[in-house]
């Protein structure tokens, strides 16, 4: 629980540097961490932000492969930006099924998006790990981690 938690506060900071065109470090200090967090939940906090910050442009880059009818720059800013959250967590943390990725963008975006930004968020996330099995880049090995 305390995972999703972090998840949700990473989407938040993640929110204000693509609405404000701000670095990581910028927003941070106008960010109230929660309390009750043990130092698991913000470490995990802090390695998705900063690392969803500094792959970015490999993220968009297979973002926009999977959902080419809808470019990131029309996607809703919630809605991105809970894509760009599961593509890290499928692309860079092994430690992290694909199954529990996806399960937990499409919850983030129920919770904070629009009516329909869970089915949004699921489609494009299943045509993602279609599009990365083609190129046989699908790190199918998280299963067994």
């Amino acid at each position: 629980m305390l995972r999703r938690k972090a998840r949700a506060a990473a989407l938040q900071v993640l929110f204000q540097m693509d609405v404000r065109n701000k670095k990581l470090e910028e927003i941070l200090p106008y960010f109230e961490i929660p309390k009750g967090w043990d130092e698991d939940t913000l470490t995990f906090f802090f390695h998705l932000a900063k690392g969803v910050e500094n792959n970015q442009e490999e993220i968009d880059r297979v973002l926009s492969k999977a959902s080419k009818e809808w470019p990131l720059y029309r996607m809703a800013n919630v809605d991105r930006n809970i894509l760009r959250l599961a593509v890290f967590e499928i692309l860079f943390l092994p430690q992290v099924p694909i199954g529990v990725a996806i399960n937990e963008a499409v919850e983030l975006g129920k919770k904070y998006g629009t009516e329909e930004s869970g089915k949004f968020i699921n489609g494009v996330l299943g045509q993602l790990v279609k599009n990365l099995e083609k190129e046989e880049k699908c790190p199918t090995k998280k299963e067994k981690l």
